[in-house]
């Protein structure tokens, strides 16, 4: 059934009439394209907040719910998380039949309900309320104090039934189907796994660790490349979170002894959210660690990775080269896909064929075909590489190459007139030059199809709330190899730790580039193997920024720490 324009309601209602409503839409089309009708209407004193619930109400056949003069009981808003009731702008204000009532805001937004029951596995149902009720609701019902991770797990703790039903199931042997339906299923267990993963995607968290030792079980979140431990859930409570995960992402409850791989499709907020999931049996149970994909999050943009300006110039001159070798390396999570990825958006054109093949596939671009590699049944790289290059394409990505059999191929392909992308785990730019050596590639194929290196890597970036000037240690000067006299006239900052960055001082991350154009006399020191050190030092002379300097141009100007560099990256001799 077609739904009816919000205008014709505020008509049809007698809260406007026609000539007010096409002064609206004109206004909406000249000068606020982005705003809602409603809303505009509101800011133009034409109606009030009452009167555009009531007519979003109508249009989505739902009644009116006067939220700020009820009282939810305790027992119902226990059915809804303080994340998700802050996410969703939702209140939840009864529950009968196993089903689910909620107050929301924004009845437009279809996707809310449908990831509701995804969530919460109810049927869900909605009323409407005003935008400055659900705000007063908010802060009496889910502020900050009310409902924590704690206080889920404290409830859980004094849950008897819970531990004696956990305790019964987590023996080995054969398990009770049916009993573990009625623990994975049981609304403490999702309550608590549902707050995790919220609690992850709202952080922009990377990965989560669910991992069982002797006499703890732990939940450890990555976020900005480093882990953080969140508060423990009880030991006995293991085997049902696991289990609750591999049933979310269809993997065999029965098998506790074999590894698996699975992966949960999630709405959240409207936008896809892809979490690969991967299952490991340990001494003390099963391990599970989760990769969140969240593409909303990842800016698949030259111009957004953080390469500084002459960098991208470069970059870009590099990557419209109609054939040739562009090799991007760092080591596992440094953001080399991100940085491939937004290349070849930049080179998604409909005049050319561009194939991927990687393991795995993290994001899918629309225009791109894409190969997942699949090495049980003998799809590697080197086979599918072969494969790819009777498809016709102008453009090949090579999730990595690891061995002399996907270089040679990728060396072919660039010689028969490819542009060929891929990745290396070396520490530098120039090193690279010496690990295709070892692996059997002779330097004269190097020298005839590599165009250009790209060496990265990823530091937290100084949250700017909490940013203020520090002055650097004799230590970290010294691991700098600087003296006070370098760093004369130079600033070093650090995050003090506020609310917006979880008190660690950072926020973010951004990345640190080091790009190594080939030119003639380069290739030559290469067919001379020349040594690693000689090619950076001749590179340096032809403007390379190495890492470490291009993160003290980041410490200086604020971006990072003087720590992070020295985490990320190495003094070169």
């Amino acid at each position: 059934m077609a739904i009816r324009r919000i205008g014709q309601i505020f008509v049809d209602l007698g809260f406007i009439d026609e000539e007010q409503l096409e002064m609206l839409l004109e206004e909406q089309r000249d000068n606020r394209p982005n705003e809602l009708l409603g809303q505009i209407a509101q800011n133009l004193g034409l109606l009030t907040e009452e009167q555009v619930s009531q007519a979003l109400a109508e249009q989505m056949g739902m009644q009116v719910f006067d939220l700020a003069e009820a009282v939810v009981p305790p027992d119902v808003l226990k059915y809804v998380s303080s994340p998700m009731a802050q996410l969703y702008r939702i209140v939840p204000i009864a529950f009968r039949d196993d089903s689910l009532t909620v107050a929301l805001c924004e009845p437009q937004k279809l996707h809310i309900l449908d990831e509701l029951r995804n969530f919460l596995t109810y049927n869900v149902k909605a009323v409407v309320c005003t935008e400055k009720a659900m705000k007063e609701a908010l802060n009496r019902y889910y502020n900050e104090d009310k409902e924590t991770l704690n206080s889920i797990v404290d409830e859980i703790e004094s849950d008897e039934a819970l531990a004696k039903a956990a305790q019964k199931l987590s023996k080995e042997g054969p398990i009770d189907i049916t009993d573990v339906n009625e623990l994975v299923n049981s609304a403490p267990v999702r309550k608590l796994l549902n707050m995790v993963l919220l609690l992850a995607i709202k952080d922009h968290a990377s990965d989560l660790h669910f991992e069982p030792f002797e006499d703890e079980f732990k939940i450890r979140i990555k976020a900005d490349g480093m882990l953080y431990e969140m508060v423990p859930p009880p030991r006995h409570l293991a085997f049902a979170i696991t289990t609750r995960i591999k049933v979310m992402s269809n993997l065999d409850i029965a098998e506790r002894r074999l590894p698996q791989d699975g992966r949960i499709e999630l709405t959240v907020g409207g936008h896809p959210v892809d979490l690969r999931v991967a299952v490991l049996p340990t001494m003390f149970g099963e391990s599970v660690t989760i990769r969140v994909l969240d593409r909303s999050v990842v800016k698949l943009d030259l111009n957004q990775i953080g390469m500084d300006p002459r960098i991208i110039s470069g970059f870009r001159e590099i990557i419209e080269k109609p054939n040739g070798i562009v090799l991007v390396t760092g080591p596992t999570g440094s953001g080399k896909t991100t940085t491939l990825y937004s290349a070849l958006s930049d080179l998604n054109r409909i005049e050319d064929k561009l194939i991927t093949t990687e393991d795995p596939i993290e994001y899918d671009i629309d225009g791109i075909i894409q190969v997942p590699v699949d090495g049980d049944i003998g799809v590697t790289f080197a086979a599918c590489l072969r494969a790819i290059l009777r498809q016709d394409p102008d453009i090949i990505l090579v999730g990595e190459i690891r061995d002399l059999e996907t270089a040679e191929i990728a060396v072919q392909s660039s010689l028969t007139g490819h542009l060929v992308f891929s990745t290396l785990h070396t520490n530098d730019a120039p090193s690279t030059i010496t690990r295709l050596r070892d692996m059997g590639i002779p330097p004269f194929l190097i020298t005839a199809t590599l165009e250009a290196i790209l060496a990265q890597r990823l530091v937290r970036r100084i949250c700017t709330n909490c940013r203020e000037e520090v002055a650097p240690s004799a230590e970290i000067l010294a691991d700098l190899q600087l003296t006070s006299r370098d760093i004369a006239g130079k600033k070093f900052y650090r995050g003090r730790g506020c609310e917006h960055c979880n008190n660690t001082g950072y926020r973010g991350r951004t990345g640190l580039f080091e790009l190594m154009v080939m030119n003639d006399q380069l290739r030559d020191m290469i067919v001379r193997n020349a040594s690693t050190d000689d090619l950076r030092e001749a590179a340096r002379g032809f403007g390379l920024v190495t890492l470490r300097d291009a993160g003290m141009d980041a410490v200086y100007s604020g971006v990072t720490t003087a720590e992070e560099v020295i985490r990320e990256t190495i003094i070169e001799a």
